[in-house]
């Protein structure tokens, strides 16, 4: 019944993958040979203090009296008979079974046949067990079959090893984000963007940072939060800090938020901005985000534009996405990228692109903001080029809420 060659793409596409993508891998083998033995239930089970916890399924039907994340007593289970050797692992019919006849989990998740074989780790310790079951008796399955799950077993196996080790190598990183989430160890900056024409500071883009020690850059923190699956959590923190800290601003300027399509698509995002004004806010997508829906972020974004908040599209000309990011998104601001103004004075190139950015902008009547801009030659570039807002270290570094509201210049 069995056929060796279905593991070979699987074991060819092995090393080297991320863990995500093991997750997926694994998810893959159970529904892979679960089809090819044409069984209803495919599982791999961990066996953690005494219990057997599922980790994976895969199923016929929708409907399933297993679930991942169940536990139960390992001696109540067949994976335990099987790991030990006492039980057989294929059971053809297990009500005619001496021993599985009487077990409880025979009827309360109909299992009919099984078969099942151990998981061990890279190391050789055993992990759980691998198991498919019918919900009817008659399934014709030999020793081909047995050899085949214990090939998939074995493969599964290394993905969860390679699972854990990075699991041991996060930890750390995700314990310094979850105390850092826990004890609210950052703090809101802000930098002024300034209009060259009305001569006046007309917003404020909110930086996070960390108050730990030792410092690390923000964009580190938030990979690092994303990478333990934390990302979202750190962006709610740290936008919901920037709004309650930014309060006291006067209504004569705006506030100007960086915002994932992540934290864009999550529904608890609006609520953060029930107290401001529509026009005093500004999202900014960065144009590195990678936006896999474009259709679910602009229903995302409905009602924010309904309200007024204006979206722009960040870093553009740092690559490839930004013209894309503004069509998709009918964004209202490109903000041109630091590396785009750093030394414009003096670089052609520089100059032609951000010229074609900013004759795109004005085709698509999109208004523009130049940042990173550090010197009076940057300045004088781009206000020749026609840009009229402007932010960077030349304006002014980014600076607490005290000395934001002690600038002379706003209303």
């Amino acid at each position: 019944m069995g056929d060796d060659s279905l593991i070979a793409p699987l074991i060819a596409a092995d090393p080297g993958i991320g863990a995500g993508h093991d997750i997926a891998d694994i998810q893959h083998i159970l529904t892979t040979l679960r089809t090819h033995l044409g069984m209803d239930v495919a599982f791999i089970a961990e066996f953690l203090e005494g219990r057997r916890v599922i980790r994976y399924v895969d199923t016929r039907r929708h409907s399933t009296a297993l679930r991942p994340g169940d536990s139960h007593a390992l001696p109540d289970s067949y994976c335990h008979y099987i790991a030990s050797g006492e039980l057989e692992g294929i059971v053809p019919d297990t009500r005619q079974h001496d021993m599985t006849r009487t077990m409880p989990v025979t009827d309360a998740l109909d299992i009919a046949n099984y078969i099942g074989v151990p998981v061990h780790l890279p190391d050789g310790s055993l992990f759980g067990s691998f198991c498919c079951f019918d919900h009817q008796a008659g399934s014709k399955l030999d020793q081909r079959d047995l050899d085949l799950l214990s090939a998939f077993a074995d493969f599964a196996g290394r993905l969860i090893g390679k699972q854990l080790q990075q699991q041991d190598q996060d930890r750390p990183i995700r314990e310094r984000v979850l105390d850092t989430l826990e004890h609210k160890r950052l703090h809101t900056l802000f930098q002024p963007i300034f209009h060259m024409e009305k001569r006046r500071v007309v917003g404020f883009e909110a930086l996070t940072r960390f108050t730990t020690e030792p410092y690390r850059p923000p964009d580190q923190w938030f990979a690092d939060a994303h990478a333990v699956g934390l990302g979202l959590a750190l962006e709610k923190l740290a936008a919901d800090t920037a709004l309650k800290t930014a309060a006291p601003l006067p209504d004569s300027v705006y506030l100007s938020l960086n915002v994932s399509p992540e934290h864009l698509l999550d529904g608890g995002f609006l609520a953060g901005l029930e107290q401001w004004p529509a026009h005093r806010v500004l999202l900014e997508i960065t144009e590195h985000a990678r936006i896999d829906d474009y259709t679910a972020l602009r229903e995302a974004l409905a009602p924010l534009r309904e309200k007024g908040v204006d979206i722009a599209v960040d870093d553009a000309g740092a690559g490839y996405a930004s013209f894309q990011h503004v069509l998709e998104l009918k964004a209202d601001i490109i903000k041109l990228d630091l590396t785009l103004i750093r030394g414009i004075h003096r670089d052609q190139g520089r100059q032609a692109l951000a010229a074609a950015l900013i004759r795109f902008a004005e085709v698509m009547d999109v208004r523009v903001i130049a940042e990173g801009v550090e010197t009076q030659a940057e300045l004088d570039t781009l206000r020749r080029l026609g840009v009229t807002k402007v932010q960077g270290y030349l304006i002014g570094k980014p600076m607490s809420l005290e000395a934001a509201l002690r600038l002379d210049n706003l209303d």
